[in-house]
């Protein structure tokens, strides 16, 4: 009995051991492997994903790609030394799998046979390879590459140094064909010789095929195209040049392959961008914003078919209040995802009604979803509240669905974010509704402090994760005992057209208001702590929390993350004009009043708050003047403020280091003016004593 009580003893410490929650570091969480791009073979048989790590030796996000065969555990595919393996293809017979990778001096095109084998490149191109894919019956491959500028570049830079004309320089993207043909891969075994050595032997060199150009010289770019189901044609989407404001002017043409000749499909005076072809080819799928240049970035997309020999165009999903994406033509039907709310799902669309219809809604958000040559089959990645993003597939006759990995083990010992979905009412009645993280041990008794941590778009949307964060230490700061609070404001996707519309020439102000009306909702149920708040975010996020930080006094310390000071500042600096044209109605030469009440400078005067700046160098989407212009106000005002610059970087933060660096610029700036803590940045402390 002494014995079995001592074992039982011994098991439950070991138990006690190996269940224990931990806190994990910051490098822990960058580091965290998640899968994307999924594509499932033909047959439905395989699936093919990309894995994104961090390899901090050479600083950068490393992605590879993973393969299930029937349904087993996945394994690595490929593995690019100096860099990464993307956009992976099955070829149509499923026997081989393409991806696009840098194994020299320029991006190629290369190939793994399923069945066995090393990688080999299908391209030998002297430019990078864009977009790609496969013909109907797997002979050739379509891609698009820019013509080589090198020599012309240089030239001009000899004679006259280094300079750039506003919205002119750019290289335009045109369209290949290569054909594949496997039997000559690796068939010739003999040495190369120059030709005009003596020893020279009659064989040949073994080269790769020449691309042939199928639509080059050319005054538009190519933005996205895709093979007719016979082969015979190529439709795709265009611009006059690839510069980001372009996209208003895109168009829709195709080209018969056979003699060459182009024949535009659909010129609506805004942009239109194909999706697919109908699975018999005598139709296309398309979004069109028609006559639409003011409200796009707000609206719903609109989404048609038409006959490509004769037309005309049909409206599909009309009635449907938000925007899908994704979309896929399948036998079966019309598959794409759409927001509801913090939920994320794949519906069907009725090629013939247009009507849409819930088709798969578990995991609770689901992405980029792909579907076999029957449409009966489906692969995709997907997460929950609990769990990382996994990948699975699911088969619509059966309606099982099987997952295929296990990430969410990276976390199985972690102390993760708890979630839960909370709603309340604004200053104007708007409904809110936001993600309320809390601590594993959360106490309903006590009153915590409460982080702000706000999304940028500003139509992206906050759900339930176990994992929050980006530069921002959500778990270490739930494990200290706080609570995170998530606002999806107005202007959110998920909630409908409406909704995104709240903020038009009501930017920052109407998001404070839900801000405000979302901490007074926590205040009234006695759970926070109200003289220990903090905000945060990056882009818009950041913007609205520069608003909080010049409009409010109620917060201890904000950080903001490439977020916009001056609207007028922003919008004369800024590569996306027409975002601010759009939102506030107008410029700043005729409303300025717009400009003025919705900028953050405005009400610099009655600042108080310690405000943390952290910026990219390089910046064209949020420039840095921004940055700059916040600082010296803050400064002039006696406000504590630090800008931290990450340099050589635009207005994300996308290699793990300076990533790292912003996690730790955050984790100092609030430990300090919420919890009174200096916190001094881990590996520093000797070398500024010496």
């Amino acid at each position: 009995m002494r014995r079995f009580s001592i074992l039982s003893l011994l098991l439950f410490s070991a138990y006690g051991l190996f269940s224990q929650k931990i806190v994990p570091a910051f490098e822990e969480v960058i580091a965290l492997q998640r899968p994307s791009n999924t594509i499932i073979s033909p047959d439905g048989k395989h699936v093919a994903y990309t894995v994104s790590t961090a390899d901090w030796e050479d600083n950068r996000f490393d992605s590879e790609i993973w393969l299930s065969k029937n349904g087993q555990a996945p394994f690595q595919l490929t593995r690019t030394k100096d860099g990464s393996s993307s956009n992976p293809q099955w070829s149509p017979d499923g026997k081989y799998l393409s991806f696009k990778a840098k194994r020299g001096d320029k991006t190629q095109i290369h190939a793994i046979r399923i069945a066995g084998g090393e990688a080999f490149p299908i391209t030998q191109e002297k430019g990078n390879i864009g977009g790609y894919e496969w013909s109907p019956n797997g002979k050739q491959i379509a891609f698009t590459m820019s013509p080589d500028k090198e020599k012309v570049e240089k030239k001009r830079k000899d004679r006259y140094g280094a300079f750039a004309i506003d919205d002119q320089e750019f290289n335009l993207s045109w369209l290949y064909l290569i054909a594949f043909d496997p039997n000559n891969i690796n068939q010739i075994f003999l040495p190369c010789y120059d030709e005009e050595d003596s020893t020279a032997q009659g064989w040949d060199c073994q080269t790769l095929p020449e691309a042939i150009a199928l639509i080059d010289s050319v005054d538009y770019t190519l933005q996205n195209f895709q093979w007719s189901p016979d082969g015979t044609a190529i439709a795709f989407s265009h611009t006059p040049d690839p510069l980001i404001n372009s996209f208003f002017n895109a168009d829709i043409s195709v080209i018969n392959v056979a003699d060459k000749n182009i024949r535009t499909l659909v010129a609506n005076p805004s942009a239109d961008f194909l999706a697919d072809w109908s699975p018999d080819g005598q139709s296309i799928l398309y979004t069109s914003a028609l006559d639409n240049r003011t409200s796009n970035y707000y609206k719903n997309g609109q989404i048609f078919k038409m006959r490509v020999k004769d037309g005309p165009s049909t409206q599909l999903g009309a009635d449907f209040d938000e925007n899908l994406g994704g979309l896929e033509w399948t036998p079966a039907g019309i598959y794409a995802t759409a927001w509801q709310k913090t939920n994320r799902g794949i519906f069907k669309i009725d090629p013939n009604s247009g009507a849409v219809s819930p088709l798969l809604q578990n995991p609770a958000q689901i992405f980029s979803f792909s579907a076999d040559k029957t449409g009966q089959h489906l692969a995709f990645y997907g997460e929950s509240g609990n769990d990382l993003r996994e990948v699975y597939t699911h088969n619509l006759t059966t309606r099982q669905s099987t997952k295929l990995t296990n990430y969410s083990k990276q976390i199985a010992h972690w102390k993760t974010a708890q979630s839960e979905v909370i709603a309340w009412k604004s200053k104007d009645g708007a409904t809110i509704e936001g993600i309320l993280h809390k601590p594993m041990d959360y106490d309903p008794n006590k009153k915590y402090p409460l982080l702000v941590m706000i999304h940028g778009g500003p139509t992206g949307i906050d759900r339930p994760t176990p994992v929050p964060g980006y530069v921002y230490p959500v778990l270490q700061w739930l494990d200290k005992g706080a609570l995170v609070l998530r606002p999806n404001y107005r202007g959110s996707a998920g909630y409908g057209e409406k909704f995104r519309e709240l903020n038009v020439e009501n930017l920052g102000v109407g998001d404070a208001w839900d801000v405000h009306s979302g901490i007074d909702h926590l205040a009234a149920q006695g759970i926070i702590d109200t003289t220990k708040m903090g905000s945060m975010g990056w882009s818009q996020g950041g913007y609205i929390s520069a608003f909080l930080t010049t409009s409010s006094n109620r917060f201890k310390a904000i950080s903001v993350g490439a977020g916009i000071s001056n609207w007028m500042t922003y919008y004369v600096n800024t590569d996306i004009h027409p975002f601010t044209r759009q939102y506030l109605k107008g410029t700043p030469w005729n409303k300025p009043e717009v400009y003025e009440k919705t900028s953050p400078m405005t009400h610099i005067n009655n600042a108080t708050t310690p405000t943390l700046i952290q910026h990219g160098e390089f910046d064209r989407r949020v420039p840095i003047a921004n940055a700059y212009e916040l600082l010296q106000g803050l400064r002039d005002k006696k406000v504590p403020a630090k800008l931290a610059v990450y340099k050589g970087f635009g207005h994300g933060i996308t290699k793990p280091k300076e990533r790292l660096a912003a996690i730790w610029h955050n984790w100092q700036w609030f430990n300090e003016y919420i919890w009174g803590e200096t916190v001094e940045m881990e590996g520093l402390e000797d070398s500024e004593k010496e």
